[in-house]
């Protein structure tokens, strides 16, 4: 129900109910304004773009909150969402109303991230928050998600360059005695930090000269456990002596810890990850390491022996747990060995004239 009226004053007052019967009320100089207000309505309600004017008035951080607990990430996923949206968007965007929030807020919003953070980084915070408004768009707290059209710093993908073997040694020996089992088992089984971390003596099968990686420990106080990164992430990867044999001394000489993890600290409790890669920096610092070394790296390191080695694409990409190929290619596509040689004789082998067949296949079995 819609309708126009005049006000005493001269001016058009503009009405209509909306499907729960509340009143939507606005004042205009001209009729002709008025109506074309309703016609925008009207024709909103008919196509199902029509958003409650209230709704909007919701403040960011009180959306947030209940957009978060009706999701049903997983417990790492939902850690890093809840970081991201805390620590940046709602410290921003926190008391204003969601209808409020322009696109130029974002932009904004993501220039002034791109001074102090990473692209990768800003990208991610980005991609948390635009979750967030296309949600409320779809609840038609607001009409349009103001993250449309908003520009993004360009990723610059920095080229790998795994470290030496030697330096893998001695970043091993720089590290404390119980942790250098760690430190062989990320370079030698490419596990991530977490996964090595939250490492459990069920995971491990000396008899079969394997460990199955299917669970991570969590940056959570205290520490706990959850699943790996992905569902790519579930795997199994063979262990080589040199790790089976440091494991074996350190679980020999080492109590199990809380929910059988092979390193812990004294009282039992699980690792904290931060503990393990500040022990980390402090040990490429004193072999004077490459700047910005880091726990990561060893898992590069374990890729390049792999390719290093004749492994495919397909091998590295099932070792390191990678959802995709196209994962593993970006990263480390420029380690497999150039194959222009190959190319040339593959074709000089193949494509001859038939008269001279007989004389080059003899040529090739040379």
């Amino acid at each position: 129900m819609a309708s126009i009226t005049k006000r005493p004053d001269g001016r058009w007052r503009a009405r209509y109910r909306d499907a729960n019967g509340k009143e939507h009320a606005k004042h205009f100089d001209r009729r002709i304004d008025g109506q074309r207000w309703l016609d925008e309505v009207t024709a909103a309600v008919v196509t199902g773009q029509y958003v409650d004017p209230r709704a909007g008035r919701i403040t960011f951080a009180s959306y947030v909150h209940g957009w978060q607990a009706r999701q049903v990430h997983r417990r790492n996923t939902a850690l890093a969402v809840d970081s991201a949206l805390r620590v940046h968007c709602v410290p921003r965007f926190g008391s204003r109303p969601v209808a409020n929030i322009k696109s130029s807020d974002i932009q904004g919003f993501v220039r002034d991230l791109s001074e102090s953070l990473a692209p990768s980084t800003v990208r991610t915070i980005f991609q948390h928050l635009r979750a967030v408004f296309r949600a409320a768009e779809m609840d038609r707290v607001i009409a349009r998600n103001p993250c449309q059209g908003v520009t993004l710093p360009k990723l610059v993908r920095v080229e790998v360059h795994p470290l030496s073997t030697a330096a893998v040694w001695a970043l091993h020996d720089a590290m404390p005695p119980s942790l250098r089992p760690m430190i062989t088992l990320m370079a030698t089984s490419g596990l991530r930090p977490g996964e090595a971390a939250g490492l459990t003596s069920g995971q491990l099968n000396f008899l079969q000269r394997v460990v199955r990686v299917d669970r991570q420990l969590i940056q959570t106080r205290p520490p706990t456990f959850g699943p790996p990164k992905t569902a790519a992430s579930v795997r199994t990867v063979p262990l080589g002596t040199a790790a089976l044999n440091e494991l074996a001394g350190h679980m020999a000489a080492h109590p199990l810890g809380v929910e059988g993890t092979v390193f812990s600290r004294a009282d039992g409790v699980s690792l904290n990850r931060d503990m393990v890669s500040k022990a980390f920096s402090a040990a490429a610092s004193s072999v004077g390491a490459p700047a910005g070394t880091r726990l990561h790296d060893l898992r590069h390191y374990y890729a390049s022996l792999l390719i290093s080695q004749g492994g495919s694409v397909r091998v590295v990409q099932a070792r390191l747990g990678h959802a995709s190929a196209t994962e593993t290619l970006d990263t480390y596509s420029h380690l497999w060995p150039d194959s222009e040689e190959l190319t040339r004789r593959a074709v000089d082998l193949a494509f001859v004239r038939p008269a001279d067949s007989v004389r080059t296949d003899a040529a090739a079995l040379e």
